[in-house]
């Protein structure tokens, strides 16, 4: 399962899960439904104003090309624009993805711009419409965030909105019934902070980045003003700040 790492215009890294494929084809044919439902609706409607016009309503049409041009580009429009306006409007959704329950968004921390969209729907001539999306899956398969050349591009992914959140990823830690706390400053710490320090802390063990866990607990003794118990470790205040923190507002 692939993971976006977005870095907001604070500095703050938030992690996301990648579309699956699957979800992304979903959406796709979701969308593909309601375009052949919109032009079936307009093939009847027209069907039923020739029959009512009866000749008159043909000969209109026969003897002006320009007019059947211009009835095809307005009836067409929103089949041709559906993705691009539907993805702006919607906040990098249409109706297939919002459905699907996966969105479009900037993988550097700024919102998606039309222009994005943009770059995104000219792309899809060539990633979707050529050798009918095999484009596409080779791309959405063989990069690290799960981009279609679109994507790329634009500098867009695809995340998937689904709640796939444990408590992992929120500030809680499990705490045992009869933990006894270590350190009672920590409640000068807010939820925010311990998110932040959970957060930084489980990438920076994942990757062995030691100097980033002394930073961490650095930041913590200057916030809470409490130097850690001798001889405990690093990693061990850290993890015992994270199950003091939650002893003291779990029941709040």
């Amino acid at each position: 399962m692939a993971e976006i790492q977005i870095t907001t215009t604070q500095n703050v890294t938030i992690a996301f899960t990648a579309a699956e494929v699957g979800e992304r084809i979903l959406a796709y044919f979701i969308d593909l439904i309601i375009k052949i439902a919109y032009v079936g609706l307009v093939i009847t409607i027209l069907g039923g104003l020739s029959n009512n016009g009866g000749i008159a309503f043909e000969e209109n049409f026969d003897s002006d090309p320009w007019s059947i041009m211009a009835v095809i580009i307005i009836l067409g429009a929103p089949v041709f624009l559906y993705t691009i306006v539907s993805e702006s409007l919607m906040n990098g959704q249409t109706i297939g993805k919002k459905l699907a329950k996966i969105q479009v968004v900037k993988i550097d921390g700024y919102r998606a711009s039309f222009l994005d969209f943009f770059i995104r729907w000219v792309m899809r001539f060539v990633d979707i419409n050529i050798f009918s999306g095999v484009i596409a899956l080779v791309s959405i398969g063989s990069s690290k965030k799960h981009q279609r050349l679109g994507g790329m591009a634009s500098g867009t992914g695809v995340i998937t909105l689904k709640n796939k959140v444990n408590i992992s990823h929120t500030i809680l830690q499990e705490v045992s019934d009869d933990h006894k706390p270590t350190y009672l400053s920590v409640i000068k710490l807010s939820d925010n902070d311990m998110r932040i320090i959970k957060e930084n802390f489980i990438r920076a063990r994942k990757s062995q980045d030691f100097k980033t866990i002394l930073i961490i607990k650095q930041k913590i003794i200057d916030v809470i003003e409490e130097e850690p118990k001798e001889g405990v470790t690093a990693e061990n205040f850290i993890t015992c700040i994270l199950k003091d923190y939650n002893h003291f507002t779990k029941n709040m």
